[in-house]
């Protein structure tokens, strides 16, 4: 029941998606079932920690851990909300050192041949669309689905981030004439399309995220070797390209949604990487 309630509250409070709150769920039930199911009022901090220690012992990264690190303190949490502890036992809890990764991106003049030979790489409207509006907006996989076609107007996207932020984002003309042209197709051939959002399915449902996962890594798989090949990435590039450009990083900030400036500046070094190759290149003494 107090695991219903909180989902429940992700769900509905806090506007949590579909994945995130599958994710906590998962985690919560492996922590009370590590336990023996124990009464959440006998959990102490030393229950927390054995927890984090035996999942680092079966060699889960770091980040993985504080993710559901952070699941469990937030279901803590939320029972002290509703006078169900006294104290989170999760609070005091190390996390585990995050070694530092840069992000993985698709370099510019790869990026450049998809984007400029869609119509060969055998996709259809759909497709096309939601390839040009990943790498031109930066927006995330989930934002993507949920874009509703109300969304879209003036040369602009309405989009729904985490926390229910909404933030919008500029496109460019070549861009609304494809999403134009994708709903024309979609009113003619579509004739059970039952829902306002802007992507949906042959039978007028709304996109499912392995469907869209699918056609990112299938596309990306024709014209690069790395081995993430995921919308993510298109995030990832969208922002590295952006900054190798001349964006300021502020600008970069708000299309990308993020909350803070540090989440954004981890894209930098990407662009510091190109800067000391320039340098090293034209410098009488660069090297």
């Amino acid at each position: 029941m107090m695991l219903s309630d909180f989902l429940k509250y992700i769900e509905v409070e806090r506007r949590y998606s579909f994945h995130t709150i599958s994710s906590y769920k998962g985690d919560l039930e492996a922590f009370f079932s590590f336990h023996g199911n124990i009464a959440i009022q006998k959990i102490e901090r030393a229950h927390v920690r054995a927890w984090v220690i035996h999942l680092s012992d079966q060699g889960l990264e770091p980040r993985s851990i504080n993710r559901k690190l952070s699941a469990i303190k937030s279901f803590f949490k939320f029972q002290m909300f509703k006078n169900q502890m006294e104290s989170n036992p999760a609070a005091g809890v190390v996390s585990p050192k995050v070694k530092k990764r840069l992000p993985v991106f698709v370099p510019e003049k790869d990026l450049d041949k998809l984007v400029t030979n869609l119509e060969d790489l055998d996709l259809d409207i759909r497709g096309r669309c939601i390839l040009e509006l990943f790498y031109q907006t930066g927006i995330r996989l989930s934002e993507l689905i949920n874009i509703k076609r109300r969304d879209l107007q003036n040369g602009e996207i309405k989009v729904l981030g985490k926390r229910s932020k909404e933030r919008i984002i500029p496109i460019s003309n070549s861009l609304s004439e494809l999403l134009q042209e994708w709903q024309e197709y979609a009113k003619e051939n579509l004739p059970y399309l039952k829902s306002d959002f802007l992507f949906v399915t042959d039978k007028g449902d709304c996109l499912y995220p392995n469907f869209v996962y699918r056609l990112v890594k299938e596309s990306l798989g024709k014209i690069s070797t790395l081995e993430k090949r995921s919308p993510h990435i298109l995030r990832h590039s969208f922002a590295t390209h952006m900054l190798n450009n001349g964006a300021e990083i502020e600008s970069v900030k708000e299309l990308l949604g993020h909350s803070s400036l540090a989440a954004t500046q981890v894209y930098t070094h990407n662009s510091i990487s190109k800067l000391k190759k320039a340098y090293q290149n034209s410098h009488p003494r660069g090297n």
